[in-house]
């Protein structure tokens, strides 16, 4: 069993391949459990790029847009509740409340969260912790989480970097 798993997609549609890949393992948990996905790194890094990709993996085929404006975008993907989150400008946890987080963060579905480190409490309940960093010319892509997850992941994802 993994305890982590690193990767290194060379460019944007790599890192999108990737996320469409952990999407992929994640549905049938997410469609079981609530799933929590902690998306970290700086800017530029391709958290958002990871977050379309997955969102494409589970079966998504329109627009995905940044929530670093309205902090939150949710998505209903074939069934499955899906809440993509940008804590980018988030003041205080306690703002998270305003969101009506606390009306599906624990029901079956996904909540991607990038900037967790802004609600330490979420990040310490993620499932899945993904870290990208800039590792010109590509990406960094660190991953840890439930193990047995992770060795699923490196099957899917060897085949898309």
């Amino acid at each position: 069993m993994r305890e982590s798993l690193t990767l290194h997609p060379p460019d944007a549609e790599a890192m999108a391949a990737i996320g469409a890949a952990i999407g992929r393992v994640l549905k049938p948990r997410a469609c079981q459990r609530a799933v929590l996905v902690a998306l970290q790194g700086p800017l530029g890094a391709g958290k958002t790029t990871l977050a379309r990709g997955l969102l494409r993996g589970l079966g998504h085929d329109a627009r995905v847009p940044s929530p670093t404006y309205t902090l939150v975008e949710p998505y209903v993907v074939e069934g499955l509740r899906v809440h993509h989150l940008d804590l980018y400008r988030l003041a205080d946890e306690a703002e998270l409340m305003f969101l009506g987080i606390s009306d599906w963060i624990d029901e079956p579905g996904l909540t991607l969260i990038e900037w967790p480190e802004r609600a330490p409490q979420l990040l310490a309940r993620a499932d899945l912790c993904l870290h990208a960093d800039i590792d010109e010319p590509g990406r960094l892509l660190q991953l840890s989480g439930v193990a047995d997850w992770l060795d699923e992941l490196a099957v899917e994802a060897s085949t898309k970097t």
